[in-house]
């Protein structure tokens, strides 16, 4: 539909993960145990098994750090378990209409998540309209105590320290997937944010210079990105 074929999307994942909480969720001040499953071959992670944590917290650790125990505790802990949490993530996606997308695991890890550049673009720019979800995705760093010490995150979207207005964003890398990174953008004198999504690039380097080149052909360009919703079909 959109001319690019469904490619694993590693972290960007956890949008989806960020969201199903949302729209499941209420109360974030409800701890967490931390379990070794979590943790287990986790790559990424700031937690130990069998410390307690807020929701709040894993959520800003699953968007800023891009850590894998926390999506899967998230996911572990619902209320629908981890297997049902991830058939909503799905079912969202069939409900937002991103045909190409298709989700196995809450992290990101496995390369069977999979999702087109116009999906992901969609994804990002629907959870940056999220107050909650955008003010954690542009956080540069973050502070938090769990229940045994106190950990201190940074941002892996380096967008977020740069010259740009981020109102959201993500990062993912697996072997599979390469380098990938989506974002939202407000630049001066242009309405709309603008969506750059790069997947599979070379390097941690090479995507966010990538995106910035987009970024910086639409300032010169004085105007928006081709709207994908206006432009399905050609």
């Amino acid at each position: 539909r959109n001319g690019f074929a469904a490619r694993p999307i590693a972290s960007i994942t956890k949008v989806m993960t960020a969201l199903v909480l949302l729209e499941n969720q209420s109360d974030f001040s409800l701890d967490v145990v931390i379990s070794p499953q979590d943790v287990y071959r986790s790559s990424t992670t700031y937690l130990r098994r069998r410390e307690r944590i807020s929701l709040e917290n894993l959520l800003h650790l699953t968007l800023i750090a891009s850590d894998n125990a926390a999506a899967r505790a998230i996911a572990r802990t619902s209320r629908f378990g981890t297997d049902d949490f991830v058939e909503r993530m799905n079912r969202k996606a069939i409900e937002l209409g991103l045909d190409e997308t298709r989700f196995v695991d809450p992290s990101g890890l496995d390369e069977g998540n999979v999702s087109s550049p116009f999906d992901v673009a969609r994804l990002v720019v629907l959870a940056a309209s999220d107050s909650k979800i955008s003010r954690v995705m542009r956080k540069p760093d973050y502070e938090f105590r769990t229940s045994r010490r106190r950990v201190r995150i940074r941002n892996t979207n380096r967008l977020v320290r740069g010259r740009y207005i981020v109102q959201g964003g993500k990062t993912g890398y697996i072997d599979e997937a390469g380098y990938c990174l989506a974002a939202v953008v407000t630049l001066p004198n242009i309405a709309d944010p603008i969506a750059v999504v790069v997947l599979g690039a070379g390097s941690n380097s090479r995507r966010f210079s990538e995106v910035r080149r987009l970024v910086d052909w639409v300032l010169d360009e004085g105007k928006s990105l081709v709207a994908p919703e206006n432009h399905r079909n050609r």
